[in-house]
């Protein structure tokens, strides 16, 4: 049967129709393709041009470069990048992300999971750790607490190629300098027959292996203890307790010292005295009334010795006397909360109660944009906040309580739905 000539005239004009509603996909998707392709050919000029010289005068042979960039693309879902000549985003700060208690960073499923796992390692490992301690000076339930916390004790070591996040993020990271740095490093690991490409999976972030180094972490502390030749902080426990030890020590631990401990702060105590560059002898803290929250005496070995408040949550939570070991964790992670979850999570291993005797506040009607702002207004008026991130580390938390007290109110030391109104 013929087709009319209305029908036909109908037809006709879908296809038109479907074909206008098609041709702007069609063009994005070939836009993307060509730009995707520039991408590439720059990637590898920069690799030829650029990094390539850069590895040659610290040693790698040409066989080695090649191997490991073998197949490389770039792996654009990663986060932090800028593509060349662009700058990069600022992020909106009416849209950034809600602000949480840090009573979230505490989740139990996750530290029962880091006490078990550790208590069973050490029973396991017990000889390599009293080695470790021996001769590092770090207690084995530190090490054990790092070793659960980066890696679930080597169940989670990674799963991108080294070298595709590393050499994408030294060419188009908003942390191009860093990133560069590591992919050097990576490249001596390989040239030193340390490590192949294949075995180097890595974070989104380049960390690998168990205790989750950066390339130059590695180089710099990681550790044969196992007899074999080889630093394997992928396959050897010896080997990655003694790395997460000598990493420790490196970075100043003090053998003999614990991390400190929950602390019951007076009112009259100000939360403003925060801080690693506020320190002061333990008497002067228990003369001003600071006592250890689980009634406890301090330990003998740390009379006279500098001890600093910290509160991560100011007023509205769990706060702590901390010795210099404690500041030796963050350099793992920069975060007050990363260090207190390790020293926690560590007193536990040995035997210590679960929580905090101290509730922790709720933080609600916050987002992170909202911090920033009262950092931003707080660093108009003179105070050093740190950074106007919208994470309010402990330069930010002691500027408000600072700021509070000096406008006659409660110093609480922490950002809330009331000081929005006032700092904005």
């Amino acid at each position: 049967m013929k087709m009319s000539r209305t029908r036909k005239r109908a037809r006709f004009t879908s296809l038109c129709l479907l074909a206008a509603l098609l041709a702007p996909l069609i063009f994005a998707a070939s836009l993307a393709h060509a730009q995707s392709g520039k991408l590439d050919g720059q990637f590898r000029d920069w690799l030829e041009n650029d990094l390539w010289p850069q590895a040659s005068a610290k040693g790698v042979s040409r066989q080695t470069f090649d191997s490991a960039f073998a197949g490389v693309k770039l792996n654009l879902d990663l986060p932090d990048l800028v593509r060349p000549g662009e700058k990069p985003k600022v992020a909106d700060k009416q849209h950034q992300a809600e602000f949480s208690s840090p009573a979230n960073y505490f989740s139990e499923k996750t530290i029962a999971a880091i006490v078990s796992g550790g208590k069973a390692r050490a029973g396991e490992h017990g000889r390599a750790l009293k080695a470790a301690e021996k001769k590092f000076g770090v207690p084995a339930s530190i090490i054990l607490a790092i070793w659960g916390r980066e890696s679930g004790f080597g169940k989670n070591q990674g799963k991108y190629p080294a070298f595709e996040v590393l050499g994408t993020k030294a060419f188009m990271s908003t942390r191009k300098d860093l990133f560069n740095k590591e992919v050097l490093a990576a490249l001596v690991i390989v040239e030193k027959g340390l490590a192949t490409p294949e075995m180097m999976k890595v974070s989104w972030a380049g960390a690998m292996g168990q205790p989750q180094f950066l390339p130059s972490s590695y180089l710099d502390h990681a550790i044969d203890f196992d007899g074999d030749g080889r630093a394997d902080i992928w396959n050897s426990a010896p080997d990655t307790i003694a790395s997460i030890a000598n990493y420790l020590k490196n970075f100043g631990w003090q053998a003999g010292r614990g991390w400190g401990a929950e602390a019951v702060v007076p009112e009259n105590v100000s939360c403003a005295l925060e801080g690693p560059d506020q320190g002061k002898p333990l008497g002067d803290w228990t003369s001003a009334g600071l006592a250890r929250a689980d009634g406890k005496a301090f330990a003998k070995g740390e009379a006279g010795k500098e001890q600093f408040l910290m509160a991560p949550a100011g007023r509205n939570g769990p706060m702590f006397l901390a010795t210099a070991n404690f500041y030796v964790i963050k350099n793992y992670n920069i975060s007050d909360l990363y260090a207190l979850f390790i020293g926690h999570a560590a007193d536990r291993i040995n035997g210590g109660k679960a929580g905090f005797a101290a509730p922790w506040g709720k933080v609600s009607g916050l987002s992170r944009g909202n911090i920033a702002a009262m950092q931003e207004r707080l660093v108009a008026m003179g105070y050093d906040v740190g950074k106007a991130d919208g994470l309010p580390g402990f330069k930010t938390r002691r500027s408000i309580g600072d700021w509070q007290a000096k406008n006659g109110l409660a110093a609480t030391c922490f950002p809330d739905a009331g000081l929005k109104k006032v700092l904005k």
